[in-house]
């Protein structure tokens, strides 16, 4: 059965985003303790393109699955995790990109190049870093990992946070600073 990805992110509402959050089960891969552990050869891009020994998964079902297998531990380490190993994975910055965000009533809702749907908030939180000349705005997705907002997901979020009158925004009760500290 191919995969059907969501419909634009603009063209849903707060609920139905809610709703394909939740339909979405994802492996509990912070439930599995596997003995076996190693390398996967596997490399995730700055700019989000997956790389296998090498050479590019080009089949974006392949991306997503692997994606849904993903844990950042306590260091920083990225693993893709099965019931029966833990490989390691390289991430030159963060696992997934943020290429869209909607602003519906008090909720930011993001679309990551897994077409995977995440809405900021304590659970998602926004996190800046760099420099004010250069800053790195990330969401939290899953299990650790991150997702870095690229560069016109940035800039609608920047308009957002101006529309307030300030640099920061606001999701499901909780307000994120877009300054660098």
């Amino acid at each position: 059965m191919p995969y059907e990805p969501p419909p634009q992110l603009a063209g849903l509402s707060l609920a139905e985003i809610a709703e394909l959050v939740a339909a979405r089960k994802l492996p509990p891969v912070d439930q599995w303790s596997p003995e076996r552990s190693g390398d996967s050869l596997m490399r995730i891009a700055a700019d989000g393109r997956w790389y296998h020994d090498g050479g590019e998964i080009t089949r974006p079902a392949m991306v997503r699955a692997f994606a849904s297998l993903l844990l950042r531990d306590e260091a920083g380490q990225h693993w893709l995790v099965t019931p029966q190993e833990k490989l390691s994975i390289e991430v030159e910055d963060a696992a997934f990109i943020a290429i869209d965000v909607k602003q519906d009533g008090d909720a930011l809702a993001f679309r990551l190049n897994t077409d995977d749907l995440v809405i900021a908030g304590a659970e998602h939180p926004i996190r800046v870093a760099g420099d004010p000349d250069v800053p790195a705005i990330y969401l939290g997705v899953r299990q650790g990992a991150e997702a870095r907002l690229n560069r016109s997901t940035y800039t609608q979020l920047v308009d957002i946070a101006l529309e307030r009158g300030d640099l920061s925004v606001t999701s499901q009760d909780m307000t994120f600073s877009l300054v660098p500290a």
